[in-house]
């Protein structure tokens, strides 16, 4: 597999645009915490060694996201991270809920941007040009250090959940179903950071109620 490039970035730059953010989240797919995005805007221009490193943030070891996000904090332009918590998912979907945290994304960038590369999810209600791609995490160097701060920085909260939340390897499996997961939701039952609209918990609840 090829390394993201800046063939988006410096075409756009050709058209005038100048702070290009790429934009990505990280959490949909969890049974338990927040679904989180991150915005960031990169200078293509500028020679940093880590820029051939950047990929998708699932693909690498955690302990190089962590030094990936750590050179992208130090260098970025601007820095920008939306959150949907879990009550929001369960009120208005994942979907929603999603592109909610996107949006905040956005809204909270540090320097504004004038064009925005999305990691596949349109963003049809916001004023700023845009371009959805497919695998963008991929493909697009500034979506794939969007990628990695909206996952070192998830993957820090769901740690500090599991001293919250003890039982459910929150610390480990960063709310995601994995088997230990499953078996701590059915002996212990759904923690106040899971998705009820989700199952198992969903179906759980239901079972519970007959």
């Amino acid at each position: 597999m090829s390394n993201p490039t800046w063939n988006e970035e410096l075409r756009l730059q050709t058209k005038g645009y100048l702070k290009i953010a790429g934009l990505d989240e990280v959490g949909r797919g969890t049974l338990a915490g927040p679904v989180m995005a991150a915005a960031v805007i990169l200078d293509p221009t500028a020679n940093e060694a880590y820029y051939l490193d950047l990929q998708d943030s699932k693909l690498i070891t955690a302990r190089k996201r962590e030094c990936l996000a750590l050179s992208i904090s130090r260098s970025a332009i601007g820095i920008g991270i939306g959150v949907s918590e879990h009550s929001e998912i369960d009120k208005l979907g994942i979907a929603q809920a999603t592109r909610r945290a996107m949006v905040r994304a956005i809204d909270n960038l540090t320097s504004k941007p004038d064009h925005i590369l999305i990691d596949a999810v349109p963003l049809p209600d916001i004023s700023i040009p845009f371009k959805a791609i497919i695998k963008g995490d991929s493909l697009c160097r500034s979506i794939s250090a969007a990628s990695i701060i909206a996952k070192v920085t998830r993957d820090k909260r769901m740690v500090e959940e599991e001293s919250r939340h003890p039982g459910y390897g929150f610390a480990n499996n960063k709310g995601y179903g994995t088997a230990s997961h499953f078996h701590a939701i059915h002996i212990l039952g759904p923690s106040p950071i899971h998705r009820l609209s989700f199952n198992p918990t969903r179906s759980m609840i239901e079972n519970k109620s007959h």
